[in-house]
């Protein structure tokens, strides 16, 4: 088992983890209200979105809607688009209160996500950068957790070898890349299954995971 005093930071992956996943969500409301199979259009998107490098921060938004519309045909404004995905987008309380819990214990808190300019706005909104110490966006750094290379970026930044980090994310792809590397990884697929996990990495007496 992990003993507390190894593990020095936990990292979270944003949509999916810390909140609601709004992008998958999202363009499955979209390809309904277009008559089309959302499961086509979510792969299509993820394709885009990497492939034009809107989520590395190398193309507008407006270049990443058009190259989707010319894909699917979708109907619709980017306006009308990008509040299909934002809104769903939702924060779960119980996460935020997890981050709050391991920063009382001395833990550094980071988000390690592959998004886009969105992540800054549903920050403007909802203020939830203030728990946290570092916040990786692809967006910004130009490196997405495709790339392992990320990986080492993010160590440097925190000064910390990958056996002192625990990396949290839905996409097993990122936690396979992330084990490599040879952090620690927590496999997001539940609530439930959440707090198991975690309670292994900070066993505990007191009532800190609970999920309430």
């Amino acid at each position: 088992m992990t003993a507390i005093s190894e593990i020095k930071a936990v990292l979270f992956d944003f949509g999916g983890v810390l909140a609601e996943e709004g992008f998958k969500a999202g363009l499955s409301a979209i390809a309904e209200r277009n008559g089309m199979d959302p499961k086509e259009m979510i792969r299509t998107a993820f394709e885009t979105v990497y492939g034009l490098g809107f989520v590395a921060g190398k193309v507008r938004e407006n270049e990443f809607w058009k190259a989707l519309r010319q894909k699917t045909g979708i109907r619709g404004t980017d306006e009308e688009f990008r509040e299909a995905v934002l809104s769903r987008f939702i924060l779960r309380p119980w996460m935020i209160e997890t981050v709050s819990c391991l920063k009382k214990r001395g833990i550094v808190l980071g988000i390690l996500s592959d998004q886009c300019n969105w992540l800054d706005e549903l920050n403007e909104k909802y203020r939830f950068f203030y728990f946290f110490d570092h916040v990786f966006n692809s967006y910004h750094t130009g490196l997405t957790k495709k790339d392992p290379a990320v990986f080492d970026y993010v160590l440097n930044r925190l000064n910390l070898n990958a056996r002192q980090v625990l990396f949290v994310d839905d996409h097993l792809d990122h936690i396979v890349r992330a084990s490599i590397k040879g952090f620690h990884t927590l496999h997001y697929t539940n609530k439930d299954a959440f707090f198991i996990e975690l309670h292994k990495f900070f066993p505990t007496s007191e009532n800190f995971f609970l999920g309430n």
